[in-house]
């Protein structure tokens, strides 16, 4: 089959084509013929040997397209039926064919959700609901703030904030060209990441640097810091844990692949719960597809830091 691989460590360039072995489902996996793969900083930090990986690697983190067949043991799934899925355990996803478990599939049978629109939730919407409220423990009326808002992952914390009853929900960004797009993702306020807006009970960060240890100062007593990405590149940012200790505050870090791979029930929940809210209405999702031989293109762009919303690789002829 074909398939987007990282032959070796490098700059988006080193992405290449190739045929490789099509994967057969194991005990309790499903295969999934597929039809659009998401676009993720994750796969970049693979290409880049920042999380390593075996080489070659193929990336693809969470996909669309139709069950292919069905492993051992699996249950409540059909081959023919449409899904998106989580494939971030062992990636694969930039591929004509992907396995992953069953636990982490979501039916879209009778659903209103194109493949495009539907490979664009495993990843970041999935991640929105269990940041909130896995990690962070959000309590009605709460106060969040996200950085990087216009982001993929941000676009719908936001959104998934206000679901779960959040009050006043603020993002920042690092351009002006996205405070108007990042609006439209459910943020009541939006500026710019410099301007360090304060007092809030959960800050969401990805960009880490200057905005990490901002987060941290801009906590409400017994707030909580989620720090799940490092999207500026800077040096890690320590924060004394008796700062912690004195102004009652926590850090917490998330992780979607070992979370996934330590709790692939309770992703698998997720990710069919963010599915249901896009379906519904209740979360908006915009998304720009680009071909699979596209893929260095995605990863650059999403590197400049200039996209909004979810770059998707279409697969499928």
């Amino acid at each position: 089959m074909r398939a987007i691989t990282i032959p070796e460590f490098g700059g988006a360039d080193v992405l290449r084509a190739a045929e490789v072995k099509v994967p057969e489902p194991g005990s309790g996996q499903v295969a999934i013929d597929v039809a659009y793969a998401g676009a993720n900083f994750a796969e970049i930090l693979y290409r880049q040997g920042v999380a390593p990986v075996p080489l070659p690697f193929v990336p693809g983190i969470e996909v669309s397209g139709h069950i292919r067949a069905l492993g051992s043991g699996v249950t409540g799934l059909r081959a023919g039926q449409p899904v998106a899925a989580l494939t971030i355990v062992d990636s694969g996803g930039y591929a004509e064919v992907v396995t992953t478990s069953a636990d982490l599939v979501a039916p879209l049978d009778g659903l209103d959700l194109g493949l495009d629109v539907a490979a664009a939730i495993p990843s970041n919407s999935t991640t929105a609901f269990l940041v909130l409220d896995r990690v962070a423990r959000i309590a009605p009326g709460e106060s969040v703030l996200v950085h990087a808002a216009a982001g993929g992952v941000g676009s719908q914390l936001g959104q998934a904030a206000r679901l779960l009853g959040a009050g006043r929900v603020v993002g920042t960004v690092g351009s002006p060209a996205k405070i108007e797009t990042a609006k439209g993702f459910g943020y009541q306020e939006v500026v710019l990441r410099e301007e360090h807006p304060s007092g809030f009970d959960i800050v969401v960060d990805m960009v880490g640097g200057t905005a990490r240890r901002a987060g941290i100062d801009a906590l409400n007593p017994m707030g909580r810091l989620i720090v799940m990405g490092n999207a500026s590149g800077a040096d890690d940012v320590g924060i004394p844990a008796n700062e912690l200790w004195f102004t009652n505050k926590t850090v917490s870090g998330f992780n979607l692949a070992a979370f996934s791979a330590a709790f692939p029930e309770a992703a698998g929940r997720a990710l069919r719960c963010a599915v249901a809210a896009a379906a519904a209405g209740d979360l908006s999702l915009r998304v720009e597809a680009l071909t699979l031989d596209q893929a260095a293109e995605a990863h650059r762009r999403i590197e400049s830091g200039a996209t909004t919303g979810k770059l998707v690789l279409k697969v499928a002829h």
